[in-house]
């Protein structure tokens, strides 16, 4: 199975060949919408990693560390995807739909969506929080956009 630093690497390597800028933050949400549409189009998950449900969005926090370095600058690495033909193609897709918009719009957008405020709870918008954002309501709240498509 693929791991979250394999679909990461995909979205950094798009980043190098557009000359895109690539934040943690950004990357953070690229590969959460990476997962959630994978769960929503083959009810399978695209990585084991979960994501848990900080200020700023969904997070994986290994990934998180991973890329701390750089802080809110771009993501600055030879990465390289080695990913089989029919992922990349997925995550072509991916990227096509949220790539184009800035960390700030992906953040708000998962504060909009109900995976994210479920394991949010009560908590205070600054409140921090390691609360695991289930696979099953992320499979539940996409598939029902993919039905609505």
């Amino acid at each position: 199975m693929l791991s979250c630093f394999d679909i990461a690497d995909y979205f950094v390597c798009l980043a190098n060949e557009t000359g895109s800028f690539v934040s943690n933050l950004k990357l953070q949400k690229l590969v959460y919408y990476a997962q959630a549409w994978h769960l929503a189009l083959y009810q399978q998950p695209l990585f084991p990693e979960d994501f848990q449900a900080w200020v700023h969005g969904p997070v994986i926090p290994s990934l998180y560390q991973k890329y701390k370095s750089f802080g809110w600058q771009p993501i600055i690495e030879d990465a390289i995807a080695q990913l089989p033909e029919e992922v990349v193609q997925f995550l072509d897709e991916v990227a096509q739909e949220y790539f184009a918009c800035d960390a700030y719009e992906l953040e708000y957008m998962t504060h909009m969506e109900d995976p994210w405020i479920l394991a949010r709870g009560d908590l205070l918008s600054d409140a921090p929080s390691s609360t695991i954002i289930d696979k099953d309501w992320i499979q539940e709240y996409y598939g029902a956009r993919v039905q609505e498509d």
